[in-house]
């Protein structure tokens, strides 16, 4: 192989490594953008949604929809699997830049959004697919220590009592986020505001 051959060679590889990489970077685009517009979707018209509606939201087509997600429940459990990573995420962040007793005031605020998007799912998540097995762990596994950090921290500060179970409060936050039979849309916020309060009983420094 001459000189020549030899750069024809090596531009060639260097284009087949681009345009993978484009490939790849394509896709992770078409991803996010589904996994964003089925979370939209299913907020306002539930999962039964059509997958052209879908697709659509997110401007792909839907051989590019069954690609990623070949049955509906591949789409339910990422979007579930993702709203989970970014709530427990967000705990993190928050804490950062508010003081402790602020930071579990807004997180929780995050974990009622969260909520909501749960309640969409949950008359998939409840069928028994086999599929949605492993979620229930996945929730707690995630968001048990990221609500437990900002527990802590805010106790520590003398922001709320000292004896908060973290599970208790995730279950008891989402309890209390059912839908008012009178469709009061800020009923949920209002019953946990209450619940804040009630952790703050006690505390050496409440707000």
């Amino acid at each position: 192989m001459d000189e020549a051959d030899s750069v024809r060679d090596g531009l060639s590889q260097e284009q087949d490594q681009a345009q993978a990489g484009g490939r790849r970077a394509d896709a992770k685009r078409n991803l996010e953008s589904l996994l964003r517009a089925a979370k939209e979707v299913f907020a306002e018209t539930g999962v039964d949604a059509p997958v052209r509606d879908i697709a659509k939201r997110a401007g792909v087509g839907t051989g590019t929809f069954y690609r990623h997600f070949p049955q509906r429940s591949d789409l339910i459990e990422a979007v579930f699997r993702q709203e989970v990573d970014a709530c427990a995420a967000a705990a993190s962040a928050i804490a950062a830049d508010h003081e402790p007793g602020q930071a579990l005031t807004l997180w929780i605020a995050r974990y009622l959004d969260f909520i909501a998007t749960k309640r969409g799912l949950a008359k998939s998540l409840h069928t028994g697919n086999g599929a949605f097995a492993a979620l229930p762990a996945y929730f707690e596994t995630r968001l048990k220590p990221a609500c437990a950090a900002l527990l802590q921290t805010a106790a520590a500060a003398g922001k709320v009592r000292d004896d908060v179970d973290a599970w208790d409060l995730l279950r008891a936050i989402a309890l209390l986020s059912t839908p008012d039979h009178e469709g009061k849309p800020d009923h949920s916020s209002q019953m946990v505001l209450l619940l804040l309060d009630g952790l703050k009983q006690g505390a050496a420094n409440p707000d």
